[in-house]
């Protein structure tokens, strides 16, 4: 199941976020922008000190998954830098799919909008019940 989305901006800055479980934790809004900032400087660390080959662009840099006890945190990156994150239950191990999905809705009722301005929060009622339909049957 999945129990919260996340979107951060190439610079840190969270764009969106949304609960879907009551067995999260309800972040407050300074939480949440604390969280978007720490794990995008996270992310940026773990990609430089990822021992990748240079040049070797098919491999993925940064954190893709974190394991606590309780739950577990996807991260999709896009090559434009946007993380999509999503936090699920311990038996989820693969959501790449799945957040590849999420990018797919963003791109159509986020970037498509001629209203929607970059690095802005998405204020779409339309990528809202999209999303809400994924991560149901996610």
């Amino acid at each position: 199941m999945i129990h919260a989305v996340f979107i951060i901006n190439r610079s840190g800055g969270l764009i969106f976020n949304k609960n879907y479980s009551n067995q999260l934790a309800q972040l407050s809004s300074n939480e949440a922008l604390i969280f978007a900032g720490t794990f995008h400087g996270i992310h940026a660390l773990a990609s430089r000190i990822s021992p990748a080959l240079k040049g070797n662009a098919t491999r993925d840099l940064g954190i893709q998954t974190i394991d606590t006890k309780n739950f577990r945190m996807h991260c999709f990156q896009t090559p434009t830098g946007i993380k999509f994150i999503a936090a699920t239950d311990l038996l989820l191990t693969d959501l790449t799919d799945a957040l590849k999905s999420v990018y797919r809705l963003y791109c159509d009722y986020a970037l498509k909008n001629p209203f929607y301005n970059l690095e802005m929060p998405i204020r779409s009622d339309m990528f809202d019940t999209m999303l809400l339909k994924l991560v149901q049957t996610s």
